[in-house]
């Protein structure tokens, strides 16, 4: 595949997980990622697959809404692993509103696994929007 195409298939992966968390469904957020993937945010030890799992099915079991909306600045691909940097702003409510909007740069490490792009390490830099 060329580096348009491995680019084109991460952009989707991007999408799809925004999608996923959109709708709260799980299973497709956790299918997106590696089996040791790993999120680290400013001041909290970094999240393994297993606690992010379990952090989704505490927000969609609480009825609390995700919006996301990505910003991609740059993909780039070599061999196996790629990296995107991106502008990311999420907003978290109930059905009812809106109960925190965040805004913030994310760097985020992708894996080539099985032929397919997976979330390997996610990093990013939290702001209120």
């Amino acid at each position: 595949m060329q580096d348009s195409e491995d680019q084109g298939a991460i952009r989707d992966v991007i999408a799809d997980w925004l999608s996923a968390n959109r709708s709260g469904d799980t299973e497709a957020v956790l299918d997106l990622m590696t089996d040791d993937a790993a999120f680290m945010v400013s001041g909290q030890p970094s999240m393994t697959k297993a606690v992010f799992s379990a952090a989704s099915a505490a927000r969609v079991e609480q009825g609390l809404t995700f919006e996301g909306a990505s910003d991609i600045k740059e993909i780039r691909v070599e061999g196996t692993m790629a990296y995107s940097l991106s502008h990311l702003t999420v907003t978290t409510g109930t059905r009812a509103g809106t109960i925190d909007r965040r805004s913030f740069h994310t760097l985020t490490v992708f894996r080539k696994v099985d032929g397919r792009w997976r979330i390997a390490r996610d990093a990013n830099v939290l702001a209120r929007a």
